[in-house]
This record gives structure tokens, C-alpha cells and sequence, in this order.
């Protein structure tokens, strides 16, 4: 299974939780196929920090750059403009974390729809993809990204979790859909298993959004609980096995949209 090279298109490298052996994290990753990295940026602070990692390891690392709905109350319209700014930093090749998270509203909600908005721009501007976070907010989140669809040029929603007509109305907007270990769960990711086989090739990213949703089925389990990189050949895996191809397949197809999508070289 190490054999092929995987890019893990979601890791929060920079969450406290790797503080202790985040280079070994990085480097287990390697040894595993995984050869490319894409951080997550969620705020301000947290993309600079996404940026510095990217820069020790050039072409192997890269990072996006964002405000998560979560931490939007956190930050002045000035966070924005620097946001602009670490855009043209090489390493980052993304947009986000953004979008609407209706499910907590850590921030209020009406903060969360004007950040996304500026944050929409700003992939627009610099012709940017967008990485994208969506919890219990469909309706508003499609309706904000419809006004925008002719402005930016592509967009993914990472670790999607939702219906068939949500997924439809993502493809139907040709938007990628990023697939992390949520399929490997026998209880909550029936649905998503159902699913994934409706995502065309060419729409479809691997993620594991370490350190969280640490794939349900890893035998034997680590006694931290924590997801890491490494486990991404098991999730392409089970997505291998239920959309019926051979790994060596998934492998191509995957490989080859995520490098389009991020604009990545070999």
C-alpha cells in the first residue's frame, strides 16, 4: 500500500496537540507515501504559523491561509488585509478555511457571512481556490457561493458530511468534495459511504483533518486518539473498496485532481 504517493489536502499541523513531535508526525508521513501536505490555515495567527512549517519544507509542504467561522469574532477587518497579503507567499495555495458554521456560531452569524464574503473576494482577486467549511449552514452557504460562483475559480468542501442533495448542489456548482475518515465510521458515515460513489473522479480529494476524526476502524487503535497524516493510505483504502476500483486507480485520479486543484507539480 506505501507504494503510491498520496497528498493530504487537509492537516492541522499547527495544532497544539503536535507541539511535542511535529517533525516526526511530518516525517512518519513521508515514510508512508503521504509526500505532500497541505496545512490548514484558521486563523490569522495559525496561517503565519501554517506558512513558517511550509517554508522548511518547500515542495513537500504547502498551506492555506483563512479565517474560520469559529474564530471570525477574533478578528478585525485589518486581519483581512493581512490575510491578502500572505497570499502571495510561496507555499500557499489556498483560500480558507472558510464558509458558515451555523451548528455552534462561536462566532455570530451574520460576522461569519461577511467574513466568508471578503474571504470569497479574496480568492477572487488573486485567482485563488477556496477551502471551504460548511456545518449545518446549506442553504445559506450555496446561496453566498451561487452569487459568487462566476468570480472564483475553483472551490472544495472539505470534509464533507452531507446529504445527496447537498452533494448534488455542490457538484451541480462544480466544486470538489474532500473525503476524510468520517467514511470509515460504521455509525455516522453510512450515509457518505452510500455516497462517495456519486462524486466524479475528477472532483474527488483525500484528507484526514488531523489531529481530529482519527478513522473508527484503525486496528489497533493509538492510545492518544490522535488522526495523523499517516493514516490516509487506510482511508483511500475504504474509498477504494466503495467506489468498486483498484487502489493503483483511485491513486491516479486522485493524485491528478489534487494536483489541478492546487495548482501543485509533481
Amino acid at each position: 500500500m506505501n507504494h503510491y504517493s498520496w497528498t493530504d489536502i487537509g492537516v492541522n499541523l499547527t495544532d497544539s496537540s503536535f507541539d511535542n513531535d511535529r517533525n516526526e508526525v511530518i516525517e512518519q508521513a513521508f515514510s508512508q507515501g503521504i509526500d505532500k501536505l497541505i496545512i490548514t490555515g484558521t486563523t490569522l495567527k495559525e496561517s503565519l504559523a501554517a506558512l513558517h512549517l511550509c517554508q522548511r519544507y518547500p515542495n513537500q509542504l504547502y498551506c492555506t491561509v483563512g479565517i474560520h467561522p469559529h474564530y471570525v469574532k477574533d478578528h478585525a477587518s485589518a486581519d483581512l488585509h493581512e490575510l491578502e497579503t500572505l497570499v502571495k507567499e510561496a507555499g500557499v495555495v489556498a483560500i480558507g478555511e472558510t464558509g458558515l458554521d451555523f451548528n455552534r456560531n462561536l462566532s455570530p452569524p451574520e460576522q461569519q457571512i461577511t467574513s466568508f464574503i471578503a474571504q470569497l473576494e479574496i480568492a477572487s482577486n488573486h485567482q485563488q481556490p477556496l477551502f471551504l467549511h460548511e456545518r449545518d449552514a446549506h442553504t445559506k452557504q450555496l446561496e453566498i457561493l451561487k452569487a459568487h460562483r462566476d468570480d472564483f475559480t475553483h472551490a472544495v468542501i472539505h470534509c464533507f458530511t452531507g446529504s445527496k442533495q447537498a452533494l448534488y448542489n455542490y457538484l451541480d456548482l462544480d466544486l470538489h468534495i474532500g473525503i476524510t475518515g468520517w467514511i470509515c465510521d460504521e455509525r455516522r458515515g453510512l450515509e457518505l459511504q452510500k455516497l462517495v460513489k456519486e462524486i466524479p473522479a475528477d472532483r474527488l480529494m483525500l484528507e484526514t483533518d488531523a489531529p481530529y476524526l482519527l478513522p473508527r476502524d484503525i486496528k489497533p487503535k493509538p492510545k492518544s486518539r490522535r488522526n495523523t497524516p499517516s493514516y490516509l493510505p487506510h482511508i483511500a483504502n475504504v474509498v477504494a473498496g466503495l467506489v468498486d476500483k483498484e487502489l493503483a486507480q483511485l491513486n491516479e485520479e486522485v493524485q491528478q485532481t489534487t494536483y489541478d486543484f492546487f495548482n501543485l507539480s509533481a
